[in-house]
This record gives C-alpha cells, structure tokens and sequence, in this order.
C-alpha cells in the first residue's frame, strides 16, 4: 500500500529527523509505533525494567518517567547509540537510568530483579533466541510481564520491500536467521518464548506508516543512512549505483504525502509472563 492521505492524517505532524549526525533517528520513524508500545508496556511507578536493544534510549526514558520509584536498565551493542542514550538522559534529569553496553543473549543480569522486560524492535536479532529468552527469563521475577515490538513479515512491510526493490534486483536475505523479520511468525515466536521458559504469550496488530523525512529530499539522506542500503549501494559500480539512487529518489517522491514521507508497515506488540506464580506487591 502506497502512503497516503488517510496514513498522513494519522501521523498528524511528522518529526525531523534530528539524532546525531550519522545515526538514522529511528524515534522520529517510529512515533506511532511508539504510542502503541508505550501504552502496552503499562509501566508501574515502583517497577524495575529491563530495555533490550534500547538504542538511543527513548523507550528507556518514558519507561523511567514512569517509573518513578523504581529504575530502568537499558541495554544495547552499539556504543554511539548509547553515548547518545546517556546525554539524553542526563540532559532531562532522570536519574534512575543505567545503560550498559552489553549481548543480552549472554550477559550476567542479576537474577530474578526485574518486574519487566521491555523491547522496541531490539529483540530479533539473536543468533540463538531461546537461550537469549532463556538469560532473559532468568532475570526477571516469576510472574513478570514481557513486552516486545517486532516486525511482522516482509511482505507485510512496505518500507522493507518497496526501498530495497529500487536499489537492487536481488533476493532479499532469508528471514530465518537474525534479522528484523525473524519473529514475524506467530507460532514461532510462541515456541521460542514458551522454550524459554514464558507462559501467556500474545500478539496484537499494529498497523502504522513509518516515517522516513519532511520531504523526498531528507527522506533519501536518511534511508542511506540505513546500513543495509548502504552496503547494496556500496557493492555496485558507479553507473549501477547512480541508476539505484535515483529509482530510490522516485519511490521516495511517490510516497511523498506533502506532510512527510511514509510507507505500510505491520508489527506485532508480543506479550508474555515469565513462568511462575507472581510476587506479592
């Protein structure tokens, strides 16, 4: 589905896209997810909460506003996400925020602490998921909620089909390993949850444009700021590439609704219970 005016309407204001100079800002892309996220995770004033692949901190923050005598660990790989993460954090004065650069399939948490686990698009990318979910698990409290926003299918994504086919002709890669589709399968995400040691899982529909710019112009800067577009660019020769860039320019443009740039996109909010009967209060 092309975006359109009825998806505008629905994103209200776009956002600019304003992270640090080399970081694609996946909070402005994302706003509307966030909203459904946001309100999903229920956060409790006396929580303790665990953020997955918490980028640039956004999901840890509000989880921390909410929070307001508990805290928040977020944790992530990537060093200059977090570095933005912390400045963001200091700069709104919310104190009860650690980060940690850290592979939450295999870091030590302290066990049984937290009273909910919570990732926005942060928690597809294990090379094991059931021992990720596993270590996870081992964190949290019997009874303790989890709460993720995943992907659903490629197919069902426009802005992961419709980009790539104006820069390459290639397959695109499978989704059964790694990757941002890898819990697009209900019954398989079940399974590995329920390996894992989660009991009640769900999944609930979200249906939302993704927001990529103001404007074609800005829209083609960030898109490439994507590593995975970067690198198919990279890999072609330089007419090849110049010939890319300007199908991916046209199908920018097309999805240009005069109050931002959007494309379809589907994900699923996945809930679960960590096995075991809940802590008194």
């Amino acid at each position: 589905m092309t975006a359109n005016g009825d998806a505008s309407a629905r994103a209200r204001s776009p956002l600019p896209l304003t992270g640090q100079p080399g970081l694609f800002d996946y909070d402005a892309e994302l706003r509307l997810h966030n909203e459904h996220f946001r309100a999903a995770a229920r956060v409790g004033p006396r929580d303790r909460v665990l953020d997955i692949g918490c980028g640039t901190g956004q999901s840890t923050r509000e989880a921390a506003r909410a929070a307001v005598t508990g805290s928040v660990v977020g944790v992530d790989l990537s060093a200059p996400m977090l570095e933005r993460a912390r400045r963001l954090s200091d700069d709104q004065g919310l104190t009860n925020i650690t980060y940690r650069q850290a592979d939450a399939q295999v870091h030590r948490f302290p066990p049984a602490h937290f009273d909910l686990c919570i990732s926005r698009f942060g928690a597809m990318f294990f090379t094991d998921p059931i021992a990720a979910y596993t270590n996870i698990g081992r964190a949290l409290r019997p009874g303790a909620r989890l709460v993720l926003l995943v992907w659903q299918g490629r197919d069902r994504n426009e802005w992961a089909s419709a980009i790539r086919r104006s820069l390459t002709t290639a397959p695109a890669p499978p989704t059964g390993g790694p990757g941002p589709f890898s819990l697009a399968d209900p019954a398989v995400t079940r399974d590995i949850l329920t390996e894992a040691g989660f009991t009640r899982v769900g999944f609930t529909d979200v249906h939302e444009p993704v927001f990529y710019g103001p404007d074609a112009v800005t829209a083609f800067d960030n898109v490439l700021r994507l590593r995975e577009y970067e690198d198919l660019l990279a890999g072609l020769d330089i007419a090849t590439a110049e010939q890319a860039r300007t199908r991916l320019r046209a199908t920018l443009a097309a999805h240009d609704t005069g109050s931002g740039v959007y494309f379809d996109s589907r994900a699923w909010i996945v809930t679960a219970r960590r096995h075991g009967p809940p802590h008194p209060a």
